[in-house]
C-alpha cells in the first residue's frame, strides 16, 4: 500500500534548486573531454537566467576554481550558485542522488544505493555524495531497505507526476542477467518500494528503451510526463530503425494506460535525431533527455533537422515555459544528456 503521507513531486512542480556536478572525469567523454565545462557552464547560466538556484557539486578547490572561471565567462548568475565540496568518481547526479519527496509537509531525501548502473565499479564516491551534501542542508536522509538490503534505483529510470503516477522500464529493472540492480527483485518488489517510499499508487511500466542507452532502459531517455495527465513519448518512423520497434511497443501500452484516479493517459509524440554515431558507437540521443525548471526547460539538441520540430513540440507542451536547445552533440559522448546530469530538489511545501 503507497504511503498517503509521502508525494514524490513531479519536475514540473516548484523547486528549490537543480543539482549539478563538474565534470572530472575525462573517461566519460573520451577525446571530447575539453568542450564539455562549456556546456556545463550554458547549462547554468540559462537555469540562473531564469531565477533557478543552481547547487553545484565540485571534488575539491582547485575544480571549484575553474568552475567559476567558466561560469563567469558565460554570464552565469553567480548570486545563485551554491557550491558544494564532496568527493566523487563520475558525476551524473540524476542517478546517485536522492529522490525528493514531500514527508509531513517536509523534503526528505530517499537516498536509494547506487551502484554504478550495474556495470561499472567506480561508483562508490558517487553513492555516498546524497546523504553527505543532504545533511549539510539539515535534511532527514532515508535509506531504502527491503529483506535487509538496500534498495538500488536511479533517478533516470522513474518519471512521476506528483499525482502518484510512475513510470519506469522492464528493461532497466527486471531483466535478470543484464545490469541486474537487485537480484531477485520482481515487478511486485519494486511495486511495494515504490509505494513506500516514493507514494507511488500507480506503476506504468514501459519494454525496452531506446538504443545505445549505456544504462540499459532509462525512462528519461524515451518517455516523460509533461503534466499530470499527459506525457512526451518518443516515436521513431524508419522501420529499418533500432528504435522502431521497442518505441511503437511502448506507444501501444500506453495507450492501455489509466492513471491512477481511474482517468486516460494523453500521449504526445516527440520525434527522435537521426541516428548519432562517434567512433563507430550508436549514441543515446533524445530528445526527451530534457530538465524541467519553474521558467525554462533546456532541450538537448544535436545539430540535426528534427531539433526545430522537437522544441516546437516541447514548447507547446509548457506554454508558461522558455523552452530553450542545449548543444548536445559532443555532451551525449558520454552516454548521456541534460537531464542524466541534473537533478531536481522540490521547493518545500
Amino acid at each position: 500500500m503507497p504511503d498517503n503521507n509521502i508525494i514524490w513531486p513531479a519536475e514540473f512542480g516548484a523547486q528549490a534548486a537543480v543539482w549539478l556536478a563538474w565534470p572530472g572525469n575525462v573517461t566519460d567523454w573520451p577525446g571530447k573531454f575539453a568542450p564539455i565545462a562549456w556546456v556545463y557552464g550554458e547549462m547554468v547560466r540559462k537555469t540562473t537566467g531564469a531565477g533557478q538556484k543552481v547547487r553545484l557539486l565540485v571534488r575539491d578547490g582547485a575544480q571549484e576554481a575553474k568552475a567559476r572561471r567558466v561560469l563567469r565567462d558565460v554570464g552565469a548568475d553567480m548570486g545563485l550558485v551554491e557550491i558544494f565540496t564532496a568527493p566523487m568518481d563520475r558525476g551524473w547526479t540524476r542517478d546517485f542522488m536522492p529522490f525528493f519527496v514531500h514527508r509531513d509537509g517536509r523534503v526528505v531525501a530517499v537516498d536509494f544505493g547506487f551502484t554504478g548502473w550495474a556495470k561499472y565499479p567506480d561508483y562508490e564516491k558517487d553513492s555516498a555524495v546524497g546523504e553527505r551534501v543532504c545533511g549539510e542542508l539539515g535534511l532527514e536522509v532515508v535509506v531504502p531497505e527491503r529483506d535487509g538490503r538496500r534498495v538500488v534505483l536511479e533517478g533516470g529510470a522513474m518519471d512521476g507526476n506528483g499525482a502518484g503516477d510512475v513510470l519506469t522500464t522492464e528493461e532497466c529493472l527486471l531483466d535478470a542477467t543484464k545490469q541486474v540492480r537487485n537480484p531477485g527483485f520482481e515487478r511486485a518488489d519494486y511495486e511495494d518500494v515504490f509505494a513506500e517510499y516514493l507514494g507511488a499508487r500507480n506503476v506504468i511500466w514501459l519494454g525496452g528503451g531506446i538504443a545505445g542507452d549505456d544504462t540499459h532502459g532509462h525512462v528519461d531517455d524515451l518517455c516523460r510526463f509533461v503534466s499530470r495527465d499527459t506525457v512526451v513519448l518518443c516515436r521513431e518512423d524508419d522501420p529499418a530503425d533500432a528504435n522502431y520497434r521497442p518505441l511503437a511497443e511502448n506507444r501501444e501500452r500506453l495507450s492501455g494506460a489509466r492513471l491512477a484516479d481511474g482517468g486516460a493517459l494523453a500521449v504526445i509524440d516527440l520525434p527522435m535525431p537521426r541516428p548519432l554515431v562517434f567512433r563507430g558507437q550508436r549514441l543515446p540521443a533524445s530528445y526527451a533527455n530534457f530538465l524541467i525548471t519553474p521558467r525554462v526547460v533546456l532541450v538537448p539538441t544535436f545539430n540535426d533537422a528534427r531539433d526545430r520540430l522537437a522544441l516546437s513540440i516541447l514548447a507547446e507542451a509548457f506554454t508558461d515555459h522558455e523552452v530553450v536547445g542545449i548543444s548536445a552533440v559532443d555532451l551525449v559522448w558520454g552516454l548521456g544528456a541534460v537531464h542524466c546530469l541534473t537533478h531536481e530538489e522540490p521547493a518545500g511545501v
